[in-house]
């Protein structure tokens, strides 16, 4: 009989102090998981917040993390210390430091063997830039930490898988930056991630087009003719089950969709408007090219709920467990078909 292989320990940063992060990662502490669970973020905070939740039952302080016990199967904390008080609902731009200083361990964490996976709960990105710091989101912050060139956005939920050709960039500004180079990267870091994180042998993917109806033929945009028709044709060439360029509009009917692994959209609000609406609360993002396995809930801060007890902690429960199933060897291989078994409409 083989060995039992190693329980992962995975890391979750907490996020933005201000927002439902703190709250939701010590609703962490309901369940019990088949995995070692690092929240980092400041003792005082997490345990006050808890408090102020529902269930009393969960007011106990989570034990210290302590890297020589192995793993145990519980929620831990790494304490980070805030850089200033933290009031719910009210940001803090002394505190945008400290949010980095959290992805950092993380990732130094993963880096080192200490974690195999990490988590992460909302951010606020107006308040890092606020305190000047230039920040995009976690995916391009992580992906620099990284030394990785073309980190892949991918949204789980509702049955669907959706990744995205670009991510945050101003509408006007995707057609500049959707390049055949790009393009090609995306393509090709999602294919193989599809195969080694999620098993998917032969993974098939839909490509939307960027325009109305695809582009009509030139009639209404030429990135599809100019950009997205030359890449797929070269890809196909090398091996890749694409489909497409085809229009948005029609792309994540059932029908359609019946027999793919994955869509991609050309920009952000093309393609997660209809998974948001089919799993919102629920979905999971997972950061596709990193060398560390990385996933995060699909909603934001929440400040006008934070520190009520309202806070629904369903996305980052399935954002750990997807974590969990990707980090242990031979990755998510029954995660989220694309195949959808109802509408999202």
């Amino acid at each position: 009989m083989s060995a039992r292989a190693p329980v992962p320990t995975i890391a979750i940063t907490s996020g933005e102090p201000a927002g439902i992060g703190p709250e939701i990662c010590r609703a962490l502490a309901r369940r019990r998981w088949p995995a070692r669970l690092v929240v980092l973020g400041d003792r005082t905070l997490i345990d006050g917040r808890a408090r102020r939740g529902p269930r009393s039952g969960e007011s106990r302080a989570l034990p210290a993390y302590e890297r020589a016990t192995g793993a145990r199967r519980r929620v831990e904390l790494l304490d980070v210390p805030l850089r200033t008080p933290s009031r719910a609902g009210r940001l803090d731009p002394r505190n945008a430091a400290y949010v980095l200083e959290l992805l950092d361990t993380a990732v130094e964490g993963c880096a080192s063997g200490a974690f195999q996976a990490l988590v992460t709960a909302p951010v606020h990105k107006g308040l890092i830039n606020d305190a000047g710091i230039a920040f995009s989101g976690h995916t391009e912050y992580l992906a620099k930490r990284t030394g990785v060139a073309s980190p892949v956005m991918l949204l789980v939920g509702g049955g669907l898988r959706v990744a995205l050709a670009t991510t945050h960039v101003p509408l006007a500004r995707v057609s500049e930056t959707l390049t055949r180079p790009r393009l090609t990267a995306v393509l090709r870091v999602l294919h193989a991630d599809l195969k080694g994180r999620f098993g998917l042998r032969t993974p098939r993917v839909l490509v939307c087009g960027l325009n109305p109806h695809a582009g009509e033929s030139g009639h209404l945009g030429r990135e599809e003719i100019e950009v997205i028709e030359p890449v797929l044709r070269r890809l196909r060439r090398s091996g890749m089950k694409l489909t497409g360029p085809v229009p948005a509009d029609t792309a994540f009917l059932p029908d359609r969709l019946a027999g793919f692994d994955a869509v991609l959209a050309m920009y952000h609000d093309q393609g997660l408007p209809v998974l948001k609406a089919a799993s919102f609360g629920h979905a999971v993002n997972v950061t596709l090219g990193l060398p560390i396995v990385r996933t995060s809930v699909d909603h934001g801060t929440a400040l006008d709920i934070a520190g009520r007890g309202r806070a629904d902690p369903g996305s980052l429960f399935a954002a750990v467990s997807l974590a969990i199933a990707l980090a242990r060897p031979g990755g998510a291989r029954h995660s989220a078909p694309t195949r959808r078994r109802r509408s999202a409409t």
